[in-house]
């Protein structure tokens, strides 16, 4: 079967890799030179099962209506004349009831941890090489608050087979000797041994090189301007290529892996895509003393910010990611935000990262009101859908490039996760209760 993957970042790339190991006869569009150029480029690092609590949790509103006006919040909703905004911000809050949070954690730890197997196996089977670290990730806290309210969420992980182990303060200074300067602020932490981090980017663009040698066509440069649908179904992707000229993509099933764009694309097909772009920021720096600089991929709850080291081809580097900004498809960067990040590394891990070298970036993140991807069949016929993966493309992508790629074949997902069936009325998504 003929199938063209829209977007060649990290979902779009592991869903074509693996439709090209069922057989298919794949074709990747995007409008970037390279692969993982975009929200794929330069992230958190971290494959982080335990990273399950959605941002829409029952303490989300109190903190929302703290963090409103202030320019370095964690989560920051820059309300805009945005009706899509406002449809987002709504269904949010609808997210942040117990039973809502619950539901959505399990969704996430499932999904999570079948990725995370999927990667090891791919990692097993090919050998590819992206600065891995297979050393867990440490969540610590330096507020109480914070700490207990992290409990519940851990022991309902533990419960879904994600061993995220709660520990003390200098269980934690034993994990990752480089918290010992802030020790005493301490007041707990989560270690989960199996989770891992790496460079999403370079995972991209190494998976994308097997992928060609594969079969798989890259169209780079090509800007996908709609997808027309005729009686029922897509009949062909219109483009233009970098020369500007317009061409027609046909083939005979399409996979929707374009990120916070998606929803822009589906639109005119009568499909609703609950994905808003929140804006996620990282700082990218040498490392300036590595006796200072930590080992194991943290996570600073408190901060919603997450650390790895990457150590490769580019040199040994910090990055440092996370804050979120809603803000619709802005993408310039806000200095007050790069710069309270940076101010937090200096605080946690004084003279670890040469600050004078540090680069910024920002990328939009794909969000659900949930965090619980869409991924599965549309409402249209021929028109696949895997995006919405908001803070967790990296932790899910395998996964979910390996279910999409069954579900187009017509088999049945190994991961009981609520993907979504194709269903006419008024162009919603419905949920399939179990795909397992």
């Amino acid at each position: 079967m003929r199938v063209i993957v829209l977007g060649a970042g990290l979902l779009g790339t592991t869903s074509a890799y693996f439709l090209s190991q069922l057989g298919h006869d794949v074709t990747v569009v995007d409008r970037q030179a390279t692969p993982g150029a975009e929200t794929s480029f330069a992230n958190g690092g971290q494959i982080s099962v335990s990273h399950a609590e959605p941002w829409a949790n029952p303490g989300a509103p109190l903190k929302l209506l703290k963090w409103l006006g202030r320019e370095d919040a964690p989560l920051l909703f820059r309300l805009r004349p945005d009706l899509r905004q406002w449809l987002w911000g709504l269904s949010f809050l609808r997210e942040c009831t117990p039973a809502r949070t619950r539901h959505n954690i399990e969704q996430i730890v499932r999904l999570g941890t079948y990725s995370r197997d999927v990667l090891q196996q791919l990692r097993r089977d090919t050998g590819i090489a992206y600065d891995q670290r297979t050393q867990g990730i440490l969540h610590f806290y330096t507020s109480q608050k914070e700490f207990d309210a992290a409990l519940a969420p851990a022991e309902q992980m533990r419960q879904l087979g994600c061993e995220r182990q709660v520990i003390d303060a200098d269980q934690a200074v034993r994990l990752e000797p480089a918290l010992a300067h802030i020790r005493p602020q301490l007041a707990g932490a989560t270690y989960t041994a199996e989770d891992e981090s790496g460079d999403a980017n370079r995972f991209t663009r190494e998976l994308a090189k097997q992928a060609e040698a594969a079969g798989v066509r890259f169209l780079m440069g090509h800007t996908i301007t709609a997808l027309r649908e005729v009686a029922g179904e897509i009949d062909h992707v219109e483009a233009t290529d970098a020369e500007g000229r317009y061409q027609r993509l046909r083939a005979d099933a399409y996979v929707l892996a374009m990120g916070s764009f998606s929803p822009l694309m589906a639109a005119p097909l009568g499909i609703r895509l609950p994905i808003y772009p929140a804006k996620g920021y990282s700082v990218t720096m040498p490392v300036k003393d590595a006796s200072r600089a930590h080992q194991v991929s943290l996570t600073d709850d408190e901060f919603k910010l997450v650390f790895s080291r990457l150590t490769g081809p580019q040199g040994d580097r910090l990055r440092i990611a996370g804050t979120a900004e809603l803000n619709g498809y802005d993408r310039d960067l806000n200095t007050v935000r790069c710069e309270a990040i940076v101010r937090r590394v200096e605080q946690l891990f004084p003279g670890a990262g040469d600050t004078a070298r540090a680069q910024f970036w920002s990328g939009l993140r794909p969000a659900t009101p949930s965090n619980v991807p869409i991924i599965g069949a549309s409402r249209v016929g021929r028109l696949f859908l895997n995006t919405g993966h908001g803070t967790l493309g990296w932790t899910h992508a395998c996964g979910s490039g390996q279910s999409i790629a069954r579900i187009v074949s017509g088999l049945a997902p190994e991961v009981d996760f609520a993907f979504t069936a194709h269903t006419r009325q008024a162009g919603a998504l419905r949920p399939l209760a179990s795909a397992a």
